[in-house]
């Protein structure tokens, strides 16, 4: 049995080049009656630079809806650093790259971020698909025209429309697609389109996704050192504190817990001024 897999780089590009694979996937992601998708047409995945230096931003997918709304669809297999703050700049690239000087601010467009993340990037929830949009403190709706999904695809199932996606993209044959679409008759295009993209290019796959994950590698690499340093630079806090007494636990385990390198060379020089622990206290307001 050939192995393959919708992870890599290309195959997951083309999976998204056939329209009735675009229509169902945004039609289970985005709760949109499949009738009421008229087209999805690709767009250039290259945000605009407005200036030399300005970073350029490359979209795995690039929708656009026939009602205009904007889409981004990326596949993400490993771990990055600043990943949200990444989405959030695409997001806003992409709702400002059509606007120009002397246009109406009513031309700016509804955008949609997707995100599939083969590892877990939010750790304060169970849910695997998370739904943002701008709203206030009560809950209450600012605007619809910027809105991101995280599907997570290695946390568990919960019965959705969306579980099918994520086994789909999880899956390793075409033997395991087909039992997808046995079972759920939706799927029964996608899993035809798999078949017709042909298990003959698993080999391009696999080459492409070995490369990606090289890329990304160099990133989870950053992501693992910073995360080493951070923790030494709150170990070395927690030294300075221990000289002045018992450090209480809550305090332990904010500091222990803290990612920013910055606030932690701000603890410990301040640990280092400090007479005793409750001044280190107020003084950072911990």
């Amino acid at each position: 049995m050939e192995k393959i897999s919708l992870k890599a780089d290309y195959a997951f590009k083309e999976l998204f080049a056939h329209e009735k694979v675009r229509k169902q996937f945004l039609s289970d992601v985005l709760g949109i009656p499949l009738e009421q998708i008229k087209s999805v047409r690709l767009a250039n995945p290259f945000l605009r630079r407005t200036f030399r230096r300005q970073k350029q931003g490359i979209m795995d997918i690039a929708l656009v809806l026939n009602d205009n709304t904007k889409i981004d669809i990326e596949m993400q297999v490993y771990r990055q650093k600043h990943y949200t703050q990444r989405k959030l700049y695409y997001l806003a690239r992409m709702y400002t790259d059509d606007l120009m000087i002397g246009e109406k601010y009513r031309k700016l467009r509804r955008c949609v971020s997707i995100s599939l993340v083969d590892f877990e990037l939010l750790s304060d929830t169970e849910e695997y698909h998370s739904v943002y949009r701008l709203r206030d403190e009560t809950g209450r709706e600012l605007t619809d025209l910027w809105e991101i999904h995280i599907i997570e695809l290695r946390k568990e199932l919960t019965g959705r429309r969306v579980d099918d996606w994520i086994r789909l993209f999880n899956a390793t044959s075409q033997e395991e697609v087909d039992r997808i679409a046995e079972q759920n008759g939706r799927m029964r295009d996608v899993a035809e389109v798999i078949r017709q993209m042909g298990l003959i290019r698993t080999l391009r796959w696999m080459y492409d996704d070995y490369w990606r994950a090289k890329r990304d590698r160099w990133d989870e690499d950053e992501y693992v050192r910073d995360e080493g340093i951070a923790i030494g630079k709150a170990e070395d806090t927690l030294q300075l504190l221990n000289t002045l007494g018992k450090v209480p636990t809550d305090l332990a385990e904010r500091i222990k817990s803290e990612r920013d390198t910055e606030i932690l060379d701000r603890w410990h020089l301040s640990a280092a001024k400090a007479d005793s622990i409750a001044q280190f206290r107020e003084r950072e307001d911990l």
